[in-house]
């Protein structure tokens, strides 16, 4: 899932070939992608680009004087940029393609969304407030409002574990999955433990690792074209999606615990004193 570090990456290479040029079409071709009917999309055609900004995880087309068209992608869905897109209209089926944005000049972008699970979101609205998603996002953690106290301030009587609340967009936007992993493995703290448990010691040190690890990220995604980003990310992941494989901090091998529709990754000797953590996949109750 493309997180903070990759929409913002995301939002500056769109900026750079989509702000001044003109919107000529923009095609649906998955009939679940469009989540919104008014305004229509055909109210985005034939208005200039003038800002790319991002909410988020959210990426948000402003046009002139006009509507926002709004992406969410989810857990498995891309940005393909396109110079010149085909010739020939987009045909529904069961491919990836789920949205075309054809610009004045025949350039534009492809939106696609691998596998069965379909999540990805399309928004046409008039105020980015109009998107759910977007009304209800916490702070931006690389906000300048984003200070210590504001962070402690966040996490005060949370009585839910850290992982949860990391990931949870209402608290911090633009935090997923994988993410949060770095985050805690660069804090050393148990994604199991309660967020109100912390000393002021410890949210210090967790509020230095959120700003740290997204930093990071971020500059290292940044200036790479969108089909770049996702091995970028990859290869830039210190546990997350390691499982089995050594620790780069201490050598200790990277443990999983697994859920429905997704898992965790950690090292018990950096952050959970060397035991591991109840699997649920496993039924385990380690402590």
């Amino acid at each position: 899932m493309p997180e903070l570090p990759e929409v913002e990456a995301l939002a500056a290479f769109l900026s750079e070939r989509l702000v001044g040029r003109t919107v000529e079409r923009v095609l649906p071709v998955a009939v679940s992608v469009l989540k919104t009917y008014d305004p229509p999309l055909t109210a985005v055609e034939g208005r200039a680009v003038t800002a790319v900004r991002r909410h988020g995880k959210f990426l948000d087309l402003v046009t002139d004087d006009g509507p926002h068209l709004v992406f969410h992608l989810a857990r498995a869905g891309w940005l393909r940029w396109r110079d010149p897109l085909p010739g020939e209209p987009p045909r529904p089926g069961k491919g990836p393609l789920a949205l075309r944005v054809r610009l004045t000049g025949g350039a534009g972008f492809d939106v696609t969304e691998a596998g069965t699970q379909k999540r990805l979101a399309a928004y046409c609205v008039r105020e980015v407030a109009e998107v759910p998603g977007i009304a209800r996002l916490g702070p931006d953690p690389l906000a300048p409002d984003f200070t210590p106290d504001a962070f402690a301030a966040l996490l005060s009587g949370e009585r839910r574990q850290l992982k949860g609340v990391l990931r949870d967009q209402s608290v911090i936007a633009g935090i997923g999955n994988a993410y949060s992993d770095e985050i805690l493995h660069a804090a050393r703290m148990s994604p199991f433990k309660l967020a109100a448990s912390l000393t002021p010691q410890e949210t210090a040190v967790l509020y230095e690792a959120v700003g740290a690890t997204l930093r990071t990220a971020l500059e290292r995604a940044r200036g790479h074209a969108a089909g770049e980003l996702k091995a970028e990310k990859k290869s830039g992941l210190r546990v997350h999606g390691r499982t089995g494989q050594p620790c780069p901090v201490c050598g200790d091998t990277i443990r999983e615990v697994s859920y429905s529709d997704s898992s965790l990754q950690y090292c018990p000797t950096c952050q959970t004193g060397g035991k591991p953590l109840a699997d649920r996949r496993l039924s385990r109750l380690l402590k």
